[in-house]
């Protein structure tokens, strides 16, 4: 699979003329226990070697059952930041909104959220050795304080990330999830706007969950998020990407629908990473293709 991919990108590049403006590398729902932290360790130093813009991680940096305590957080920190280029992260479900099992050590949801903000989303950039500007929502001090809420620019493409996290989006705390998703569906739509306003050639957004089902319907938690994106993507000129973790099965499909017809939106790509107990990161490659660009996905192994 990952061969067929790589030549169908080369294919790409060298049969239409067409040149990569920039890639980057996308990951996430892994390190899960020891034996992935050592390969983790590992694919990142390969990234390193590799000729990508930034890292980013959608989340799940731990598996469900073990200890959401501090010094977990503070060791996925240091290794993150060891990145040789700039790393992005977002967070996941494992690292708070299930951190009330009794195996994770029965936190408090809210205060795990807290505490990733402290480790991981202070400051005016991102991690890694070479790290780039961000612009946080909780910037703005008139905007909801969620400064998970991320975006920044690279060569003409728009990247938006959102704390959406996997399973339901949090259903168990109804009045978090619903204040959260309203403050990601603002943060969307003017991101959407300024990408419009500035004349960008494509937009990613990111975050943790899967919102589709097996089906391509909606899953639950997220019919609001999905209306929004195809809204934004249906009146958007350029190319748009989702990329997301959370059911560790690598995909690349087209699922969204246009609202106001129901056929398959064609401006729209979903990429799903590897999760554990694969260690393995995606190459995107933003294409130039005369008019538009082209978001090409592969394995980076």
């Amino acid at each position: 699979m990952k061969t067929r991919a790589l030549l169908a990108a080369l294919a790409l590049l060298f049969c239409s003329g067409a040149r990569a403006d920039f890639s980057f590398a996308l990951l996430g729902d892994t390190p899960y226990g020891a034996s992935e932290e050592t390969s983790f360790t590992a694919m990142l130093r390969e990234i390193d070697r590799e000729n990508v813009a930034f890292v980013v991680h959608v989340g799940d940096f731990k598996d469900g059952w073990t200890s959401c305590g501090n010094a977990v957080f503070e060791q996925r920190l240091a290794l993150f930041a060891d990145s040789q280029h700039a790393f992005i992260y977002i967070p996941g479900d494992n690292e708070w909104t299930d951190c009330h099992r009794l195996l994770a050590g029965r936190y408090d949801p809210l205060e795990r959220l807290a505490a990733l903000r402290r480790y991981f989303f202070s400051g005016t950039v991102s991690l890694g050795r070479n790290p780039i500007a961000l612009t946080r929502q909780s910037d703005d001090a008139t905007a909801p304080v969620y400064p998970e809420h991320l975006r920044w620019q690279h060569d003409g493409i728009w990247f938006i990330a959102l704390n959406m996290p996997g399973g339901d989006n949090n259903a168990r705390l109804p009045e978090e999830s619903a204040a959260r998703t309203a403050a990601a569906l603002a943060w969307l739509q003017q991101s959407f706007a300024r990408a419009r306003e500035q004349g960008a050639r494509g937009v990613v957004v990111l975050m943790q969950a899967s919102p589709f089902l097996r089906s391509g319907n909606p899953r639950r938690g997220y019919q609001s998020l999905l209306d929004a994106l195809a809204r934004e993507t249906a009146t958007f000129a350029g190319e748009v990407l989702l990329g997301h973790g959370d059911t560790h099965i690598y995909r690349v499909d087209q699922p969204l629908r246009d609202p106001r017809n129901g056929k398959t939106l064609a401006n729209f790509t979903r990429a799903e990473v590897f999760g554990s107990p694969q260690v393995n990161w995606l190459r995107v490659n933003v294409i130039d293709a005369g008019a538009r660009v082209r978001f090409v996905i592969s394995p980076g192994r």
